[in-house]
């Protein structure tokens, strides 16, 4: 018997593959939302990069929907995402990759939690702590991680769609500690970077009310000597 139902948007990252094996050590089932399939999840929705925004959300709602039946989701964590750097010389594509890898999945996550989200679910989003900032060296990145962070608020906020008991929250990391993380910047202090373990059980502990955030924030993981702190923007 499943202890609860979740989807995890990304779900074949190097994140989103460690909260699907986390969940699934916790008898939850769990679906994957990906450009691939994640062998460990219960089912797969599967989507097409080169589909538009409203083809993209209507594939994944009826995959969904099929999957679920008269189910409804007690979470879904969006941690799909990508890196891009660029400043305003080399602006354009970075901007249009990561608002596709970052904000399309964001906004057909609150889509999908507005028809599939049990009352008092669950939905985070994954932002960026640069972002609260100006990002002169990653202004696409920083654009689309931005937009994120409203959408949290928003979402959050009155009559937004969502159940109106659901919780919205945005992690936003420095760096996560992911082997091509590792493998691009092998010279970096890895101390500083937050474990993939630690947001895992950081969604178990919000999705079972612990140390539960208000609806709305921006939950900064601030990493330092391998410990990492909680600090709401």
């Amino acid at each position: 018997m499943a202890q609860g139902r979740i989807l995890v948007y990304g779900g074949k990252g190097a994140l989103g593959n460690a909260v699907v094996s986390f969940f699934k050590a916790k008898s939850y089932w769990v679906g994957s939302i990906d450009l691939a399939v994640n062998e460990q999840a219960d089912a797969n929705v599967l989507v097409k990069p080169d589909s538009t925004l409203p083809d993209q959300e209507a594939e994944v709602t009826t995959r969904v929907s099929e999957l679920l039946g008269a189910n409804k989701l007690d979470a879904i964590f969006c941690v799909a995402g990508g890196w891009a750097g660029g400043n305003a010389k080399k602006i354009v594509e970075p901007a249009d990759a990561m608002w596709k890898q970052s904000v399309w999945p964001s906004i057909i996550t609150a889509s999908l939690g507005s028809k599939y989200l049990k009352d008092g679910g669950l939905i985070t989003l994954p932002g960026a702590q640069p972002a609260i900032n100006g990002t002169p060296g990653m202004i696409g990145y920083g654009l689309a991680k931005a937009a994120v962070h409203q959408l949290t608020k928003s979402l959050a906020g009155e009559n937004s769609g969502l159940p109106s008991s659901a919780t919205v929250l945005a992690t936003l990391p420095i760096t996560l500690d992911t082997p091509m993380n590792r493998k691009w910047m092998s010279s970096a202090d890895f101390s500083t970077w937050t474990s993939l373990d630690f947001v895992s059980e950081l969604f178990y502990k919000w999705l079972n009310k612990e140390e539960l955030p208000p609806s709305g924030s921006l939950v900064q993981l601030i990493t330092k000597d391998n410990k990492t702190e909680l600090v709401l923007a």
